[in-house]
């Protein structure tokens, strides 16, 4: 993290050396990292970790770093700490509704079969919570009563994660090979700076953000600092937004060039045109 982002943080070959957080910011693509360590007893406040984790709690994307020779039980240890924080990493929240009402008792409707868990187990966990009255509505496959308990709490964050497995120099083409079949996962070796390109590029797919060039009338479009946006909310009016909110009630029309225009001399458009990753934006005002 260090190295991709041009800062300093405490590191050394002993594990959880970093302790405290470190905001860098990478100039390749526009995404900020933070270099902190984890340990056993985190969530607990052990190392300082429920400062390290509050950060995480705020992140966009969570790069965990394992050593290679020992990958899986390092995992799982960091992956328990967060869970304990509330944090979710590589899910998406339950599709589960829970609406309290005074009176009526528990109503609970699926529009899935339920595996593993059932109705009886479904209002134990909500007496748990002193919830008697309201109507509980399961549109997912698969849930359990840990699901039901994160959308009851309705304070978890969930988050994507890339796993950063270090150190690949000291290991055989076999063992990278099933490094590989790890979800989620870049090998990589920060002492030979192998494979880190592709680290960010995963970086960037998984952040699924796309890059706007804006195009003053006249000049050459402006490399150097693109807007960001994410997708689902990469439109003409979003682009416009993220400059300044009054630039969509005055603009008359855009031009688009680039993966999301249908010509290549450059495609007039209104604010519900969806913009690609690269595209160069001119805006005409009225």
């Amino acid at each position: 993290m260090s190295k991709l982002t041009g800062t300093h943080s405490e590191v050394s070959a002993i594990d959880f050396t970093t302790l405290t957080t470190v905001p860098g910011t990478l100039k390749v693509n526009p995404d900020g990292h933070l270099s902190a360590g984890i340990i056993e007893g985190a969530a607990d406040g052990r190392g300082r970790g429920r400062q390290v984790i509050a950060v995480a709690r705020t992140c966009n994307l969570i790069f965990v770093v394992l050593d290679v020779l020992k990958p899986l039980g390092d995992k799982q240890i960091i992956e328990a700490e967060l869970e304990g924080f509330g944090i979710r990493l590589n899910k998406k929240p339950p599709n589960i509704t829970v609406r309290k009402k005074d009176k009526g008792g528990i109503n609970i409707t699926n529009t899935v079969p339920l595996t593993n868990i059932d109705h009886d187990e479904i209002k134990a966990v909500l007496s748990e919570y002193r919830i008697n009255n309201a109507d509980v509505a399961i549109r997912q496959a698969g849930v359990t009563a840990d699901d039901v308990v994160d959308v009851i709490e309705g304070n978890r964050v969930y988050i994507p994660a890339i796993y950063v497995l270090n150190k690949i120099d000291a290991i055989s083409i076999e063992e990278l090979d099933l490094l590989y079949k790890i979800p989620m996962s870049v090998p990589v070796s920060s002492k030979e700076w192998l494979n880190v390109d592709e680290l960010i590029e995963k970086m960037w797919q998984t952040l699924n953000l796309v890059r706007v060039y804006t195009k003053p009338r006249g000049l050459p479009p402006d490399y150097s600092a693109p807007v960001v946006l994410r997708r689902g909310k990469c439109t003409i009016e979003d682009f416009c937004n993220a400059i300044h909110k009054e630039i969509a009630k005055q603009m008359k029309y855009a031009i688009v060039w680039g993966a999301s225009a249908k010509h290549a001399r450059g495609q007039k458009v209104g604010l519900d045109h969806i913009l690609e990753d690269e595209d160069v934006v001119h805006i005409a005002k009225k």
